[in-house]
């Protein structure tokens, strides 16, 4: 369509543009005070002298110093002054010209020889050009219209030359100098309107984008304005009601608005400062609508609140501590030197500067064991306040739940941080002491284990970046010092035991417990009883007779209800004008009035009420859940008439115990002869144990030499030594076996009134942990074999042994 000269026909100077670009058809008006562009003229000028016409110029454009190929023909039509009043020229280009050699010519301009660039357009249009046309003209005038430009509309409505249509887009401000550039190199006039058309398009769609852009930010404006007017506004009726009602204090919600400038004033590490300000960033781009800003402010609030970098100093005071305990608590002797030790530690490691090790710091996890009514609890309040640290009690009782120990997800309504992390954030300190209370009785259900929960809270190697589900953020807890209390040790999981360090509990002696009652239970419930230490004292002497036979427990709770009771009778007599005060309570008065004793000793009943006054019946030793307790065994046999061989055994007994009765059975059938019993009675009568209390499950190995002992009471007719308590495993062949809780067992023998006790001989070294006082007043033997037993426990027939055999009804 188009053909191109291919002779050099013009000889030119040449005016280069460097940030401009002049097509055919356009007018621009020149700057002379540049000095190319006036060689250019004044050449051009010089030139036109001799030939007819106006003078003519090659307008070049130049990109980053390199000329263009094409340039355009431009005639000089005004030289003059511009609005501004510096010189210039007012061009107007006519047509391409294809550049060729430099030549010479007059003036201080460059010359170039060019060829005028022919283009034909055939006339009629083809179909595809006339709508190319027609698509252009409607594109430009939309965009016009935009600008608000009618009278140029109309302008290139009128244009119908194809060249010329194309060549209009120079004036297009939002085309590149590369743009304006191809558009000039450009030789095809239909090639050349194509591309002005897609420039215009792809500016017109990126014009549709940045105003929508802009809409959607202007009504983003628009309605920050709005928001803050109201807000402006409602502060404003606040204060008025503030001032109304003669209230000055700010509302918590507006002093709390600032979350950024709080999180960045927070003494906060620096990966949960880094969280925060992310929550902020969301916090912020968030509606006041949406439930998202409620959880974000919730989460802030909760972080913001926590005590990341707050610890109390302990009191490295060895000696105040240990008095501390002391003075707090009666015995607990285990507890005590394990809580000095800590502190030791913890004291010899900050003088060396060993304060934090591998990013841990020197906790501890201790699990205090112990039937109820020890002073477990109370011993954590202690061990903090000999620490000088803060207390904090979480109850573990019941707890179902997984979400209860590392809290709940956030997307959840009504998400909270579990137990631990408030614990601390109650406690407002990063090293509290904090009780985990009855952790034995953690459940578990289809919302998880608790317990598992529990292993990460509870192992020192991982503690120190705990994460709790709420926070999402590692919090430190190996400085914490988490004191877990239980009564059955065997309740708690192995895995979570085995992060524990044991410390157990065993009870109370009796001497223990008159000192316990005198020094803190007395005085506390003289206060709540509304009387004083000067209106009512308790003797020792009673004191050790509440402990001893009206109560038989191993801590003192029940003890301290018989003294609350014992002096609400005594303050209401008072009040009803039956007694005078002051009055001292001894031993004597306690019948009259707290009643009888519940627990009267074997030894202090009469011989004939006595529970062995009858062969077949022996004294045991057992551990419950409550600590130590004395357990009897009774024996009989089947009338031979009535038939039924066998073993029958009652009393909720479980497997362990019923297989420890076959032993003993087993035992005196092949070693009746050398233990000169006559074993004949147990070939066809029935032999019927019993274990008192049967609604008691029972079960374990230590009742082996006491059922031993009665079938051997129950066949030789001697009755049981009535002060004689026994506990050991039996063998088939007439071993004793060691057993546990040794300790126990010998505290409850000392409460129930036993003064002899046989134990295995392997639990010999156990009895170190039994307290001195204790041991004194118990005769304990420790044997290898049931012969022992027997000889022990039997009584001779001139001690009063009756030689009938019971015969079961």
């Amino acid at each position: 369509m188009a053909a191109e000269s291919t002779a050099f026909t013009l000889v030119l100077p040449v005016l280069p543009l460097d940030d401009e670009v002049v097509l055919p058809g356009m007018v621009v008006p020149l700057d002379l005070s540049d000095a190319e562009v006036r060689a250019a003229v004044e050449a051009a000028q010089a030139a036109a002298r001799s030939e007819p016409g106006k003078p003519r110029v090659l307008l070049v454009p130049r990109v980053d110093g390199t000329y263009a190929r094409t340039g355009v023909l431009g005639t000089v039509e005004q030289v003059g002054r511009l609005a501004d009043g510096d010189p210039g020229a007012l061009i107007r280009g006519r047509s391409r010209v294809r550049i060729g050699a430099g030549t010479t010519g007059p003036g201080a301009a460059l010359w170039v020889e060019g060829a005028r660039v022919e283009e034909d357009v055939p006339e009629p249009l083809p179909g595809q050009v006339a709508e190319l046309v027609k698509e252009y003209k409607a594109l430009a005038t939309a965009w016009l219209k935009k600008r608000g430009a009618w009278q140029v509309v109309d302008r290139v409505q009128a244009i119908d030359d194809v060249s010329a249509l194309a060549d209009n887009s120079g004036y297009s401000p939002f085309l590149t100098i590369e743009q304006k550039v191809e558009l000039l190199e450009t030789a095809d006039p239909v090639a050349r309107l194509k591309l002005a058309a897609q420039q215009l398009r792809d500016h017109l769609a990126e014009q549709e984008v940045a105003e929508t852009i802009a809409k959607d930010v202007q009504e983003g404006v628009d309605k920050q304005q709005r928001e803050f007017l109201l807000r402006r506004q409602l502060e404003a009726v606040r204060k008025e009601l503030r001032e109304l009602n003669g209230e000055n204090s700010k509302d918590s919600a507006e002093e709390s608005d600032d979350y950024r400038a709080r999180v960045e004033a927070a003494d906060l590490p620096e990966k949960v400062r880094a969280a925060a300000l992310k929550e902020v960033d969301k916090l912020e781009r968030a509606s006041d609508q949406s439930p998202e800003g409620s959880w974000i402010r919730t989460w802030l609030d909760t972080v913001l609140e926590m005590p990341w970098n707050e610890r109390t100093e302990d009191a490295y005071d060895i000696q105040g501590a240990k008095a501390v305990l002391d003075a707090e608590h009666a015995g607990l002797e285990d507890v005590k030197e394990r809580i000095t030790e800590y502190l030791a530690v913890r004291k010899r490691r900050g003088d060396r500067g060993l304060g934090v090790i591998g990013g841990r710091r020197g906790g501890a996890v201790l699990a205090l064991v112990g039937p109820p009514g020890v002073g477990k609890t109370s011993l954590g309040e202690s061990v903090a306040h000999a620490m000088g640290r803060k207390f904090v009690r979480v109850a573990l009782g019941g707890v179902r739940d997984e979400a209860e120990i590392r809290g709940h997800r956030r997307t959840y309504v009504g998400a909270l941080p579990g137990r631990i992390v408030r614990a601390v954030k109650e406690a407002g300190s990063m090293n509290p002491v904090v009780l985990l209370d009855e952790i034995d009785k953690v459940g578990s259900d289809f919302r998880g284990d608790p317990a598992a929960a529990l292993l990460e809270v509870l192992d020192p190697a991982q503690n120190h970046t705990f994460r709790d589900h709420y926070l999402e953020v590692e919090l430190d807890l190996s400085d914490v010092v988490f004191l877990a209390t239980a009564n059955v040790l065997e309740a708690i999981p192995e895995a979570l035991a085995d992060r524990m360090e044991i410390v157990r509990l065993d009870g109370y002696t009796e001497d223990e417990k008159v000192v316990i009652a005198r020094d803190h239970l007395l005085p506390r419930q003289l206060e709540r009883a509304g009387l004083d230490a000067a209106e009512v004292v308790i003797d020792e002497s009673a004191l050790r007779k509440l402990a001893g036979e009206y109560t038989r427990e191993a801590g003192v709770r029940t003890l301290e209800r018989s003294i609350a009771r014992l002096l609400r009778k005594v303050a209401a007599q008072h009040e009803l004008g039956e007694r005078e005060l002051p009055f001292t309570v001894t031993d004597g008065e306690l019948r009259g009035l707290i009643g009888r004793p519940h627990h009267v000793p074997e030894s202090a009943q009469d011989p004939a009420e006595r529970r062995t006054s009858v062969p077949g019946v022996a004294t045991g030793l057992a551990v419950t859940g409550a600590g130590g307790d004395v357990l009897f065994v009774e024996a009989s046999l089947a009338d031979p008439e009535t038939g039924g061989a066998g073993l029958t055994l009652t009393g909720q007994l479980g497997d362990v115990m019923k297989e420890s009765a076959q032993i003993a059975l087993s035992f005196l059938r092949s070693h009746g002869a050398e233990l000169e019993l006559p074993v004949a009675d147990l070939k066809d009568r029935g032999v019927h144990i019993h274990f008192p209390a049967g609604a008691v499950p029972k079960d374990g190995p230590s009742a082996g030499i006491t059922m031993t002992t009665a079938l051997a009471s129950l066949l030789s007719g001697r009755l049981v030594r009535t002060d004689v308590a026994m506990t050991g495993e039996v063998s088939l062949t007439g071993r004793v076996l060691p057993i546990g809780g040794v300790k126990q067992k010998l505290l409850a023998a000392h409460r129930a009134g036993v003064t002899t006790v046989i134990i295995p001989k392997r639990n010999e070294p156990d009895l170190d942990d039994v307290p001195a006082e204790v041991l004194d007043k118990l005769d304990v033997h420790a044997v290898t074999d049931v012969r022992q037993v027997l000889e022990l426990a039997l009584a001779t027939a001139a001690d009063g042994a009756t030689p009938e055999v019971p015969v079961a009804a």
